[in-house]
């Protein structure tokens, strides 16, 4: 795994050292974030927030960076949730018009990476003038065999649960099968996520104790690293620190050890 580094950490003693203390052979094979705190970092700078979602973009390429590394499977990253409808039109506009941007610009250097992008929320639910840059994106990275970029927008883990079950239960009555014989396997593969690995870690930047609707069904056995770091400033050497914290701890999944 560290050949993969050996380009940037051999002139950073410090990342050198915290790349030294991850195990390859443990690292998390599916890493979701909430990426919190773009505002509060750019209030800090007495900026707009949209500066603080512009930084924030830059740690979504230092994150996929390092995690394509890592040889981690998939990252899942919260870049829009239902209720972010809420915030000032002006602020949502900017995020739509960034994100098409932040597409077009980084696109073939996701695809010369290897990199499969993929979203998961209500889609249609967005511009038509997004949807197509996210289609265009899926598309040219389908057959990608790398690390699954997984960007959650317009999304709430309640709603998800929903269509899923709904879903289901429309599967199994095809099927002629009775209601009580519905399965979480049934559900699950009515989920957005459905066909990637289990979420071993969700990270949350800026401190926040909560999960804000996001992933719930997924996230029931995962381990949460919770920090304090505004997203903008959450880089590389974060996320070697939050694999590291991960590593430390004894997952029993609900049984005794």
């Amino acid at each position: 795994m560290k050949e993969n580094f050996a380009d940037i950490v051999k002139a950073n003693t410090a990342e050198s050292e915290l790349l030294d203390a991850i195990d390859p052979e443990r690292v998390p094979a599916h890493v979701a974030i909430i990426m919190d705190g773009n505002g509060r970092w750019a209030k800090r700078q007495g900026k707009p927030r949209i500066y603080g979602h512009r930084a924030g973009s830059e740690s979504v390429k230092a994150i996929i960076d390092t995690c394509a590394r890592l040889e981690v499977k998939a990252v899942t990253l919260y870049a829009f949730s239902t209720e972010n409808w809420k915030r000032p039109r002006s602020e949502v506009s900017g995020l739509m018009s960034m994100l098409k941007r932040v597409l077009r610009r980084e696109l073939d250097q996701v695809h010369n990476n290897n990199i499969r992008f993929q979203t998961i929320g209500d889609i249609d639910g967005l511009s038509p003038d997004v949807q197509r840059e996210l289609a265009a994106a899926t598309e040219k990275t389908r057959n990608n065999n790398g690390l699954v970029m997984n960007v959650a927008l317009n999304y709430g883990g309640r709603a998800e649960i929903t269509r899923a079950a709904q879903l289901a239960m429309v599967q199994l009555l095809k099927e002629g099968r009775e209601i009580s014989s519905l399965t979480e396997a049934d559900i699950d593969r009515h989920l957005f996520t459905n066909g990637l690995p289990e979420i071993d870690l969700l990270i949350r930047t800026s401190g926040e104790f909560r999960i804000s609707n996001f992933l719930l069904w997924q996230i029931a056995y995962s381990e949460i690293y919770v920090t304090p770091v505004l997203f903008p400033d959450f880089r590389r050497p974060q996320i070697f620190e939050a694999i590291i914290d991960y590593q430390k701890r004894d997952r029993r999944f609900g049984g005794v050890k």
